[in-house]
């Protein structure tokens, strides 16, 4: 998968994590992918009502190490 930007959000509690997301997606192009890592086990469900809310894809998201890692694609 062709990552286009990565943004590291780890030590932010919600809502930090989905609005530095946000702000970041609006700064992409249409099909980009961004990479986030966030270490608030909140996040999970924050990230899936996100991609619903927005219409942006949630490709993929996996935990390594307490580590969440999500990979959006750009609406």
């Amino acid at each position: 998968m062709q990552i286009d930007r990565e943004l590291d959000v780890k030590g932010l509690n919600c809502p930090l994590p989905i609005l530095r997301t946000k702000k970041t997606l609006s700064e992409m192009a249409s099909g980009q992918v961004l990479h986030v890592l966030a270490t608030d086990p909140g996040s999970v469900k924050d990230f899936q009502a996100f991609a619903k809310q927005t219409g942006n894809e949630l490709l993929s998201n996996r935990e390594i190490d307490n580590v969440f890692e999500y990979f959006l694609k750009r609406k």
